[in-house]
């Protein structure tokens, strides 16, 4: 695959057009340094040393003018001479000042000048423009002269004035020698300075000087003679004895950086070294990721002239295909080259944080900061940053919040570049009404943002590019062949859509059946898992979660006990970390599975144990996972066979996306040759599954009107509350440039959008959230609609609008007599209200009183908020309430996010100002649910309670701790802590610890800015 060429190119000298042709062939030519400097065109490293000799007769300069090869340099020279010698009235002119020289002075520094020719240097530096350095120039204005004239001078001729100066230096030592050697020394430390740009000093150097008009220094030799012998004397210079390579890597990085932010900004095809990033990256990618090399689609849609020109682009291939890595080239972009914020928003909290433990180690080495937007975390509106740019990283609902701050504090256009991660979620109820929502404001409020949307499935591309405004790019490519199979009793059928039924008779199953497994078994399960385990991973989808257990339970019991042999200790040491996550307790299930390498995967584990087993899957330690369809949209998690258990998820038919979504999981790129899929059908089910297999993928609709609360009105109040539309004029406006807008005469078929739009906003003001009236259409006053403070306090604390009078009301009520003795009353005001309709105590006393269900769920819940934060413990709060770990994980979860919305509601309402302070160390607590001594370690991106347990105990006590501990150390002295999560650990530590010392420096940085409104000051 051809990528752009990493190699410096040099800047031609202005007085040739192209590279000068080869001299014939002279005894005594030297064989150049810098034609021996050029840099591959694949940057890396030093580049071969070319061999020759001093007796070669190779031309000397290279790609530089050579006086041997052609003469045109040479006669340009002749003619300036002449020119100048001519022009008996010319003033020098230095940096735009006159200087009148002293006639006596130069006549009499003329034989000192021509006897040493070291004492001047003419460069040629423009077409029209020589360069001149003379003895009689006053100090400063020669100076400046001379550290012009050097800047564009190669290395070996700066070395050997630097050798010349230091010979002469021990008979003598003239103002002009002590000029030019300060000059040669400060240009040599330009080239070593990390900070020089070569682009940006030439276009800071002065380019008029003239020559004096009385001054005939070319009596004795003329300039073509000195300039000869200074580039014969360039050419002999010794080079440097250390790696030119490592003593100008800074100053190359420095400008390629310069050139790719240049060339971006001209949105030209040619974008520099690595894809108008510096090589660094390239470097990076390899050291980081073990990436080599793009794929060809990736360096196509990288090279696309849309985002050339910075147009808005949508982009799918299927799951496994490097959709990612061209998101994160972009965004490097982006970060480094256009000095942008930027926005990246995910489905899921794990993967959110999975991203930013994978990004952070590239924030460190290219100096930008990652901040996380997922449950709790988030700061409202961002930190203003005075030099670094920010990646921030959220989930749906954070990303939303995050741009109503932006938009709120006229700076969206802070935020240069959005990626979105599954765009076909658009279509996926309140989650994707809230992301069409986020979507349609950024596209409204700012023209400078450009949006990148990527998914593996979609289908009605068409709207999603009339919304988004965008180009489309597609590609079928897979790293590893899928082949896609259904087994129907025991025969498997290979998937062909050119076939009438869509399916091919391929194999029937070689394993032999007792009439014991049969019944234990009846869908050959084990017969297609024993064909890839242990040697490769395989990955079964279940229905339900119970059903995820059953499998695996079923599975141990009769594989053979030959499967416990593989990599055993490892496995031992899994369950051994299990049961220090559960304090001593460990499921049963995983303690029979695991020995087998089998364990199983859903939403009922805990954060901890999910993450323990993920990655034994990925070290090759466990081989099998029964897993719930979650799994295809979370962390990236292949195998070499995939196996849906049957054609449901929970009770529902499956989904073409989804169906695409569980089989992309097959083949590991750079480990398989091919990955297989295996659905499983029952005889019933055969003619839906036809369908399914060669049904295109389900279309994209809005669901803005599918959510009323989460959707519509959520989107009318905050267009009101930020000022977006405030009359019902505007808000029809914006409206029809959102998804529903477009698909309005497929969505919205018994009542116009205007009618809608009329009858959401008639709903806000009917609840207290907005103010004003909606005008009639010949009404010719415009009718301004205002938003009142429990409407703002509702969307700014993204409240669901179902609750958001109820939460008022409680909060209302709490401040009557709020108890303090304890966290209880205040747990109660956090514990969310769509958690209550999902548990119901068997509580006899309430039953036979007349209370509400909903009050008494809460309070229940609140009950275990409250224990478990006392006990910190999910295990022992699970049995004790007789509860699955999972769901208290969730609870605990939703409370902590649900803590941090009512914070911000508080915020915006005066009367609640109690609660603000409250709720700031409830919602901390409701985090990290450990104890106070953990806490430091649990704001890091990857460490969970018992990574931080151990951590604690080996002395890695705070976040500075982390920050510089060696990873080396963390691996030998933490247990089960591979090398590449000690990197991440430390890499996302130093990130932390860096954005909290930026955002000390702002408010220093505030705290000293000088008012410019200054009573009495102009």
């Amino acid at each position: 695959m051809a990528e752009p060429s990493l190699a410096v190119r040099r800047k031609s000298r202005p007085g040739s057009v192209s590279k000068r042709s080869r001299a014939p062939v002279q005894p005594s030519a030297v064989c150049s340094p810098v034609a021996r400097k050029r840099m591959s065109s694949g940057g890396e490293g030093p580049p071969a040393e070319t061999p020759c000799s001093n007796e070669s007769e190779e031309d000397m300069f290279g790609d530089h003018d050579s006086f041997y090869g052609n003469d045109s340099l040479l006669a340009e020279v002749d003619d300036i001479e002449k020119k100048y010698l001519q022009d008996k009235n010319t003033n020098i002119k230095v940096a735009g000042e006159i200087i009148i020289g002293n006639q006596s002075g130069i006549h009499q520094k003329k034989q000192d000048h021509f006897s040493n020719s070291e004492n001047m240097v003419v460069f040629k530096a423009d077409k029209e423009d020589a360069f001149q350095m003379n003895d009689n120039d006053p100090v400063d204005s020669n100076q400046e002269l001379t550290e012009s004239t050097l800047d564009d001078l190669p290395s070996s001729q700066l070395l050997y004035f630097e050798k010349m100066g230091e010979l002469s230096s021990g008979s003598r030592t003239s103002p002009v020698s002590e000029r030019r050697n300060k000059c040669v020394n400060f240009s040599l430390d330009k080239i070593r300075s990390p900070s020089f740009c070569p682009d940006t000093e030439h276009r800071n150097r002065p380019t008029d000087f003239s020559s004096d008009s009385k001054c005939d220094l070319f009596k004795t030799e003329s300039l073509k003679d000195h300039l000869k012998s200074a580039m014969t004397g360039n050419a002999k210079a010794q080079t440097l004895q250390v790696s030119k390579t490592k003593q100008l890597k800074e100053a190359v990085l420095s400008e390629e950086i310069c050139v790719a932010r240049k060339t971006i900004e001209s949105s030209s095809v040619d974008i520099g070294p690595f894809y108008g990033l510096p090589s660094k990256v390239k470097d990076l990618f390899r050291q980081f990721r073990g990436i080599e090399t793009l794929y060809e689609w990736q360096h196509d849609c990288l090279m696309l002239e849309s985002l050339q020109q910075r147009k808005n682009l949508i982009y799918s291939l299927p799951t496994s295909g490097g959709k990612t890595l061209v998101a994160e080239i972009i965004i490097l972009q982006e970060l480094l080259c256009r000095q942008k914020d930027v926005l990246m928003i995910l489905p899921y909290v794990a993967i959110v944080q999975e991203k930013v433990r994978g990004l952070s180690s590239f924030g460190i080495e290219l100096d930008f900061l990652v901040e996380e937007y997922a449950g709790s975390k988030g700061r409202f509106p961002p930190i203003k940053r005075r030099i670094k740019k920010s990646l921030y990283i959220a989930t749906i609902e954070k990303g939303h919040a995050l741009v109503n701050s932006l938009i709120e504090t006229e700076r969206i256009d802070d935020l240069g570049l959005v990626v979105v991660d599954e765009l076909h979620m658009l279509g996926e109820g309140s989650r994707g009404a809230t992301l069409e929502i986020t979507l349609a404001k950024i596209l409204y409020t700012s023209k400078n943002t450009q949006i990148i949307g990527m998914s593996a499935t979609l289908n009605n591309v068409g709207d999603l590019q009339k919304f988004l405004q965008a180009e489309y790019y597609t590609n079928n490519f897979r790293p590893v062949e899928l082949k896609e199979y259904v087994k129907i009793r025991d025969s498997i059928y290979a998937v062909d859509s050119k076939t009438e039924n869509g399916f091919t008779f391929s194999r029937l199953l070689n394993f032999k059946y007792s009439s014991n497994l049969e019944k234990a078994d009846p869908d050959h399960i084990i017969a297609l898992v024993t064909e890839v385990i242990p040697k490769y991973s395989c990955l079964i989808f279940c229905p339900t979660k119970k059903n995820c257990e059953n499998v695996a339970s079923m599975l141990c019991k009769y594989l053979k006990k030959e499967f416990r042999a593989h990599r055993e200790k490892e496995k031992q040491d899994l369950i051994k970390n299990l049961e220090n996550i559960g304090n001593g307790s460990v499921c049963p299930i995983l303690k029979q599975t695991i020995p087998f390498g089998i364990a199983y995967h859903h939403s009922g584990l805990t954060n901890d144990e999910r993450k323990s087993i993920e990655e034994a899957y990925s070290t090759g330690v466990l081989c099998l996972l029964a897993c719930t369809a979650t799994l295809a949209a979370g962390v990236n998690l292949p195998a070499r066979r995939v196996i849906l258990r049957a054609p449901y998820v929970a009770n529902d038919f499956l989904k073409k996306n989804q169906y695409k979504q569980m089989i992309g999981r097959a083949g590991r790129a750079g480990i398989d040759s091919a990955g297989e899929s295996i659905l499983i059908v029952q005889e019933k089910d055969k003619h839906l599954v036809q369908d399914l297999v060669n049904s295109p993928l389900e279309n994209c609709y809005s669901s803005l009107l599918l959510e009323l609360t989460k959707g519509m009105q959520s989107l009318l109040l905050s267009l009101v509350g930020l000022k977006i539309a405030v009359t019902h004029e505007e808000v029809n406006n914006f409206m029809c440039s959102t998804l529903l807008g477009i698909q309005q005469q497929l969505l919205s078929k018994e009542k116009s959008l205007t009618e809608i739009i009329k009858d959401g906003l008639e709903n806000l003001i009917e609840k207290g959230l907005l103010k004003g009236r909606i005008c009639e259409k010949d009404h010719n006053s415009k009718c301004t609609l205002t938003i009142t403070p429990l409407g703002k306090a509702t969307y700014k604390g993204s409240i669901d609008l179902a609750y958001c009078n109820l939460l008022y009301r409680d909060l209302k009520k709490g401040l009557e007599g709020l108890i303090l003795e304890s966290n209880l009353h205040l747990l109660y005001l956090a514990t969310p209200y769509d958690m209550t309709s999902n548990y119901s105590p068997d509580w006899m006393i309430y039953l036979k009183q007349n209370v509400d269900s909903a009050v008494v769920n809460r309070l229940y819940l609140s009950f275990v908020l409250y224990t478990l934060l006392k006990e910190t413990n999910i295990w022992s709060v699970s049995e004790k309430f007789n509860m699955s770990r999972g769901y208290v994980q969730n609870l605990l979860n939703s409370a902590a996010s649900f803590a941090s919305c009512v914070l911000h509601f508080s915020e915006e309402l005066e009367e609640f100002w109690v609660y603000k302070a409250l709720l700031t160390e409830l919602t901390k607590k409701l985090t990290y649910c450990v104890k106070a001594e953990l806490t430091p370690l649990m704001e890091v991106a990857g460490v969970l309670e018992a990574r931080a347990k151990q951590l604690y105990n080996a002395g890695y006590k705070t976040l500075a701790h982390l920050a510089n501990a060696n990873p080396e150390t963390l691996v030998k002295m933490i247990e089960h802590l591979s090398r590449r999560q000690a990197k991440q650990i430390v890499s996302s530590a130093k990130m932390l610890l860096s954005e909290k010392a930026e955002a000390l420096q702002e408010e220093v940085e505030e705290l000293l800015k000088v008012p410019t409104d200054i009573p009495g000051t102009c």
